[in-house]
């Protein structure tokens, strides 16, 4: 099969991108990147030298960069591009406004007008905070951040091309990744990244904030399977069944890595900050899938690549992070 993916430099898009061409002899992948802060090649090095894989730089809210990547004919598209730190979003929401919803309905357009098979990744976050049970994918958008609401505005551009137009289209809502080649700016590898440098790590609040916890993989595992099975018009959850407080995480971190609680600096919690996420998997564990990676396990394997991939995050965190880690948290 002939993949374009979008976003594929980035966190998921990279591991999806290596999964594929490891998991699937006969596919193809065209990467349309346009290699923002988080778009990173040396995410994909290892791959530049397959025949399968080949890249193209540009931006899915220009016409002219999507029609050439649609040139390549692809037979699906699965759209990782996407902004998504909520923090970002609180300050300068207009950026995820133009990626997440105007690239969407741009990429949207050419698959409908070329009949071509379109995967939207999108996130547990659309639907807003939940006290106990778990979302299901009919379950009521409420979105609480400009991330989150530029991401449930895709999706539901997504439902109207379904249903407009005929798209052979499917969702996939998953819940918070983690794994190795994720941007520092994202709890788990601030944190251990932070650790690494003899810094703190800036916790919210008091640390009560839940999240389902999903090692990247697994996900990447049920974006291929939702890709060749997924029933056209369908959103599929994926999520860890792993649900921990921050407070458990960076407990969790701390004792990996050999450290103690004076290695937190509690900061004031962001706006809107979510409690807790949770979804149902039902859907897509009925097409066979599960979660391989336990927590632990996941925790414990990203750590260690981190300590071990210094020459990938030491760069970032000294070029324009720095200034954006200063501005958030002070030299903590």
């Amino acid at each position: 099969m002939r993949l374009l993916v979008t976003g594929g430099c980035g966190f998921i898009g990279s591991n999806f991108v290596r999964h594929v061409l490891r998991e699937h002899a006969e596919d193809e992948v065209l990467n349309l990147d346009k290699l923002t802060y988080a778009g990173n090649p040396e995410n994909l090095r290892e791959v530049e030298g397959d025949p399968r894989y080949r890249f193209q730089r540009g931006d899915i809210c220009e016409e002219e960069d999507v029609a050439q990547a649609f040139a390549w004919e692809p037979e699906a598209v699965l759209n990782f591009a996407a902004e998504t730190h909520v923090d970002r979003s609180i300050a300068s929401p207009e950026a995820f406004v133009r990626t997440d919803v105007l690239g969407t309905f741009r990429l949207l357009r050419a698959a409908q007008e070329r009949g071509v098979r379109y995967v939207q990744i999108s996130t547990d976050e659309v639907y807003g905070s939940i006290p106990e049970g778990s979302f299901r994918e009919d379950s009521p958008l409420q979105p609480n951040s400009p991330y989150a609401a530029s991401k449930a505005g895709a999706d539901l551009l997504v439902r109207s091309y379904v249903m407009t137009y005929g798209l052979d289209a499917v969702i996939v809502r998953s819940s918070n990744n983690y794994g190795p080649y994720q941007y520092p700016e994202k709890v788990i590898p601030l944190f251990v990244t932070n650790l690494l440098e003899g810094r703190k790590v800036p916790l919210y609040g008091e640390g009560k904030n839940v999240r389902d916890w999903l090692f990247v993989e697994d996900n990447c595992r049920a974006i291929d399977l939702v890709l060749r099975r997924g029933e056209t018009g369908e959103i599929y959850n994926v999520g860890g069944g792993q649900e921990k407080s921050n407070l458990a995480l960076t407990r969790s971190i701390l004792e990996i890595m050999g450290m103690g609680e004076e290695c937190i600096q509690y900061v004031p919690d962001r706006p809107g900050h979510d409690l807790r996420y949770s979804v149902d998997c039902s859907k897509i564990r009925s097409l066979g899938w599960r979660p391989f990676t336990d927590f632990e396990g996941g925790l414990r394997e990203t750590v260690r690549w981190y300590r071990e991939n210094e020459d990938w995050w030491r760069p970032i965190k000294n070029g324009e992070f720095r200034r954006y880690y200063l501005e958030r948290y002070g030299d903590i």
